[in-house]
């Protein structure tokens, strides 16, 4: 399925399918329809708050995908986190404490 800019109404301004496909390749990330959704859960949830806070995504999506496994099936599909991993796809800013500089992802 060929995704579009009007497949994602709350996508930031500068923000483009093009966009989230570049940033995919260069992390070696085979976009499927699963990711798209993420990414579409994501910038909808960003919309809606004013500053995000780690936990709030985490719960936002865990609540969301909870049918199919939540945040454990969330890690499968971004393994690198969903929540650092899916920002960076879906053109947004990583909450704080979503990275650990000596560790890598933690969410």
């Amino acid at each position: 399925m060929t995704q579009t800019i009007e497949s994602f109404p709350n996508a930031p301004a500068g923000w483009s399918p093009e966009l989230a496909r570049q940033i995919a390749e260069d992390d070696d990330i085979e976009l499927t329809e699963d990711h798209w959704e993420v990414i579409s859960a994501l910038q909808e949830y960003y919309e809606k708050v004013e500053v995000p806070k780690l936990r709030q995504v985490k719960d936002a999506l865990n609540e969301k995908f909870h049918s199919k496994g939540g945040v454990k099936y969330l890690h499968q599909v971004i393994p690198t986190g969903p929540i650092a991993g899916g920002c960076k796809l879906a053109g947004l800013d990583v909450p704080a404490g979503a990275v650990d500089k000596s560790f890598g992802s933690v969410a």
